[in-house]
């Protein structure tokens, strides 16, 4: 049966510009070998809403239509990879603004916007707050690895998307238990994310109540207490 918006499906991808730099992958083997592996990432493939943007336009929409097993490419222009480049976001700030002299091709963030250099010139650097790879056309080789359908695999998948990792979860009719890890309580990025997550998996599925479970035992309040 053929990919449809709304699907749950695991997803395995390269992402290339023009002059073929790859600048992500869910390949640990080709991350490694293009200097692009992060050891706190996770690889073997996403699990995606199609239809949902977990990806980029380009991808997201060639995915319809396809069947699992599928492996092809898709090359698409800025407009439906990372946006135009807008030159109203390339400004001219001095230097006194960084902890550190800037170099040409530092990453910065000046008033919480992230930028990178792209000139320094006497007191003055020039940095584009444009989008990572603005303006470029790319393309994607990719794998539909499988079709997720059990409530689960999907809750699971998607926090894995997230967050980077898995979390325990239980079904009880139509509502799904998330078991938490204490640490979480100040993870900027889960307090972020679990409103959608549960948002999307009341959307695109039938499970209609998500439980959030912070669980506590002597062993982890003694190592709390040990900190």
């Amino acid at each position: 049966m053929s990919i449809e918006k709304g699907d749950f499906i695991r997803v395995s991808y390269t992402g290339k510009t023009d002059e073929g730099r790859v600048f992500d992958t869910t390949d640990e083997d080709v991350a490694r070998a293009n200097n692009i592996y992060n050891e706190k990432g996770k690889y073997g493939g996403d699990v995606i809403i199609v239809g949902a943007m977990h990806t980029v336009a380009g991808l997201d929409e060639d995915l319809v239509g396809k069947d699992v097993g599928y492996t092809g490419s898709v090359t698409m222009p800025p407009e439906k990879a990372f946006g135009i480049r807008n030159p109203e976001l390339i400004e001219i700030i001095p230097i006194t603004k960084f902890k550190e002299r800037p170099q040409v091709g530092m990453p910065v963030e000046v008033d919480g916007r992230p930028g990178f250099v792209i000139k320094v010139i006497g007191r003055m650097t020039t940095v584009d707050f444009n989008r990572f790879l603005a303006g470029q056309t790319v393309t994607y080789d990719y794998e539909i690895k499988e079709k997720i359908d059990d409530h689960e695999g999907k809750i699971k998948g998607l926090i894995s998307l997230y967050l980077g990792r898995e979390l325990p979860v239980q079904i009880n009719d139509s509502t799904a238990t998330i078991e938490t890890e204490t640490e979480l309580t100040y993870n900027q990025r889960w307090l972020m994310s679990k409103v959608q997550i549960a948002r999307e998996i009341i959307k695109n599925t039938d499970i209609r109540e998500i439980a959030y479970i912070e669980k506590y035992n002597q062993e982890i309040l003694e190592g709390k207490a040990t900190e």
